[in-house]
Protein backbone atom coordinates (compact mmCIF):
# COMPACT_ATOMS: atom_id res chain seq x y z
CA UNK A 1 0.00 0.00 0.00
CA UNK A 2 1.07 3.61 -0.89
CA UNK A 3 0.41 6.50 1.10
CA UNK A 4 -0.18 9.41 -1.07
CA UNK A 5 0.82 12.75 0.82
CA UNK A 6 -1.35 16.16 -0.97
CA UNK A 7 1.04 18.92 -1.57
CA UNK A 8 -0.60 22.52 -0.53
CA UNK A 9 -0.45 24.82 2.50
CA UNK A 10 -3.77 26.71 2.28
CA UNK A 11 -6.97 25.96 3.68
CA UNK A 12 -9.52 25.37 0.74
CA UNK A 13 -13.06 27.40 1.19
CA UNK A 14 -15.23 27.22 -1.78
CA UNK A 15 -18.62 29.56 -0.94
CA UNK A 16 -21.70 28.43 -2.77
CA UNK A 17 -22.28 31.92 -4.65
CA UNK A 18 -18.66 31.93 -6.05
CA UNK A 19 -18.94 28.23 -7.31
CA UNK A 20 -18.94 27.56 -10.94
CA UNK A 21 -22.43 26.41 -12.02
CA UNK A 22 -22.78 24.18 -15.36
CA UNK A 23 -25.87 23.37 -16.67
CA UNK A 24 -29.40 23.65 -14.94
CA UNK A 25 -32.44 21.73 -15.21
CA UNK A 26 -32.06 18.69 -15.53
CA UNK A 27 -28.73 18.19 -14.76
CA UNK A 28 -27.02 21.43 -12.64
CA UNK A 29 -22.89 20.72 -12.29
CA UNK A 30 -21.39 23.12 -9.14
CA UNK A 31 -17.66 23.26 -9.63
CA UNK A 32 -16.54 22.89 -6.16
CA UNK A 33 -12.87 22.31 -5.77
CA UNK A 34 -10.02 20.55 -8.49
CA UNK A 35 -7.14 18.77 -7.92
CA UNK A 36 -5.21 21.29 -8.23
CA UNK A 37 -6.94 23.06 -5.40
CA UNK A 38 -6.12 20.32 -2.92
CA UNK A 39 -2.66 19.35 -3.58
CA UNK A 40 -4.27 16.39 -5.97
CA UNK A 41 -5.89 14.97 -2.85
CA UNK A 42 -9.87 15.18 -4.43
CA UNK A 43 -11.45 17.01 -6.84
CA UNK A 44 -15.04 17.47 -5.69
CA UNK A 45 -18.36 18.59 -7.46
CA UNK A 46 -22.35 18.52 -6.24
CA UNK A 47 -24.71 17.57 -8.78
CA UNK A 48 -28.58 18.20 -8.95
CA UNK A 49 -30.44 16.21 -11.07
CA UNK A 50 -33.92 16.59 -11.93
CA UNK A 51 -36.98 13.67 -11.24
CA UNK A 52 -35.57 10.72 -13.20
CA UNK A 53 -32.35 12.89 -14.88
CA UNK A 54 -29.59 10.69 -16.21
CA UNK A 55 -25.97 11.76 -13.96
CA UNK A 56 -23.78 9.95 -15.86
CA UNK A 57 -23.29 6.88 -18.23
CA UNK A 58 -21.28 3.73 -17.24
CA UNK A 59 -17.82 4.77 -17.07
CA UNK A 60 -14.74 4.05 -15.03
CA UNK A 61 -11.68 5.28 -13.52
CA UNK A 62 -8.62 3.32 -13.62
CA UNK A 63 -6.41 5.44 -11.14
CA UNK A 64 -9.28 7.37 -8.63
CA UNK A 65 -12.28 5.88 -6.18
CA UNK A 66 -15.38 7.41 -6.49
CA UNK A 67 -17.16 8.60 -3.43
CA UNK A 68 -21.30 9.69 -4.33
CA UNK A 69 -23.15 11.29 -1.00
CA UNK A 70 -26.85 11.50 -0.94
CA UNK A 71 -27.51 15.25 -0.11
CA UNK A 72 -31.41 14.68 -0.94
CA UNK A 73 -33.35 12.64 -2.99
CA UNK A 74 -32.79 9.59 -3.92
CA UNK A 75 -30.02 7.95 -6.71
CA UNK A 76 -29.49 4.92 -8.51
CA UNK A 77 -25.62 4.17 -9.00
CA UNK A 78 -24.15 1.36 -10.67
CA UNK A 79 -21.07 -0.33 -9.04
CA UNK A 80 -19.56 -3.38 -11.45
CA UNK A 81 -22.90 -5.61 -12.13
CA UNK A 82 -24.98 -4.23 -9.15
CA UNK A 83 -27.45 -1.20 -9.10
CA UNK A 84 -27.95 0.46 -5.62
CA UNK A 85 -30.96 3.07 -4.51
CA UNK A 86 -29.00 5.61 -2.32
CA UNK A 87 -31.08 7.58 -0.34
CA UNK A 88 -30.75 10.80 1.62
CA UNK A 89 -27.47 10.59 3.86
CA UNK A 90 -26.00 7.59 2.15
CA UNK A 91 -23.01 6.98 0.76
CA UNK A 92 -21.53 5.17 -1.86
CA UNK A 93 -17.85 4.41 -2.78
CA UNK A 94 -17.12 2.86 -6.11
CA UNK A 95 -12.92 1.76 -6.01
CA UNK A 96 -11.05 2.57 -9.16
CA UNK A 97 -11.39 0.41 -12.42
CA UNK A 98 -14.95 -0.46 -11.13
CA UNK A 99 -17.96 0.35 -13.89
CA UNK A 100 -20.19 2.58 -12.54
CA UNK A 101 -22.59 4.96 -13.36
CA UNK A 102 -25.69 6.89 -11.49
CA UNK A 103 -28.94 9.17 -12.12
CA UNK A 104 -31.83 9.91 -10.30
CA UNK A 105 -33.87 7.24 -9.19
CA UNK A 106 -37.49 7.75 -11.42
CA UNK A 107 -39.94 9.81 -9.88
CA UNK A 108 -37.62 11.75 -7.42
CA UNK A 109 -34.89 14.39 -8.00
CA UNK A 110 -31.33 13.72 -6.42
CA UNK A 111 -28.65 16.24 -4.74
CA UNK A 112 -25.06 14.78 -4.21
CA UNK A 113 -22.02 15.52 -3.22
CA UNK A 114 -19.00 13.71 -5.62
CA UNK A 115 -15.55 13.42 -4.58
CA UNK A 116 -12.78 11.60 -6.76
CA UNK A 117 -9.28 10.64 -5.12
CA UNK A 118 -6.98 11.06 -5.56
CA UNK A 119 -7.87 14.36 -7.53
CA UNK A 120 -8.17 14.52 -11.11
CA UNK A 121 -8.45 18.41 -13.05
CA UNK A 122 -12.12 17.65 -13.91
CA UNK A 123 -13.82 20.89 -14.01
CA UNK A 124 -12.81 21.09 -18.11
CA UNK A 125 -14.43 17.52 -18.61
CA UNK A 126 -17.65 19.34 -16.96
CA UNK A 127 -17.29 22.23 -19.15
CA UNK A 128 -16.67 20.14 -22.08
CA UNK A 129 -19.60 18.25 -21.26
CA UNK A 130 -22.00 21.68 -21.35
CA UNK A 131 -20.41 22.22 -24.85
CA UNK A 132 -22.13 18.62 -25.92
CA UNK A 133 -25.08 19.80 -24.48
CA UNK A 134 -25.53 23.12 -26.65
CA UNK A 135 -23.86 21.36 -29.84
CA UNK A 136 -20.41 22.73 -29.50
CA UNK A 137 -19.04 20.01 -29.90
CA UNK A 138 -20.19 16.23 -30.77
CA UNK A 139 -20.44 13.30 -28.78
CA UNK A 140 -17.43 11.34 -30.06
CA UNK A 141 -15.27 14.34 -29.12
CA UNK A 142 -14.95 12.32 -25.20
CA UNK A 143 -13.23 9.69 -26.67
CA UNK A 144 -10.54 11.97 -27.49
CA UNK A 145 -10.09 13.15 -23.72
CA UNK A 146 -10.68 9.91 -22.14
CA UNK A 147 -7.29 9.49 -20.87
CA UNK A 148 -6.76 13.16 -19.69
CA UNK A 149 -9.66 13.47 -17.39
CA UNK A 150 -9.22 8.89 -16.43
CA UNK A 151 -12.86 8.93 -17.85
CA UNK A 152 -13.07 5.99 -20.12
CA UNK A 153 -16.54 4.88 -21.11
CA UNK A 154 -17.91 1.48 -21.06
CA UNK A 155 -21.66 -0.40 -22.34
CA UNK A 156 -23.48 -2.13 -19.23
CA UNK A 157 -26.67 -4.07 -20.25
CA UNK A 158 -27.11 -4.36 -16.03
CA UNK A 159 -27.48 -0.02 -15.90
CA UNK A 160 -28.93 -0.22 -19.48
CA UNK A 161 -31.92 -2.49 -18.12
CA UNK A 162 -32.64 -0.82 -15.29
CA UNK A 163 -32.80 2.59 -16.89
CA UNK A 164 -35.21 1.38 -19.52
Amino acid sequence: MSLFVPKFDETVLVRDAEAELIGGDPVAVRLLADSSATGGALSTVRVTLAEGADGARPHLHRHSAEMFYLLDGAADVLSGEDVVTAERGDLVVVPPDRPHAFAAAPGTPADLLIVITPGVERFEYFRHLQRIRLGEVTPESLLEVQELYDNHFLRSAVWDGRRR
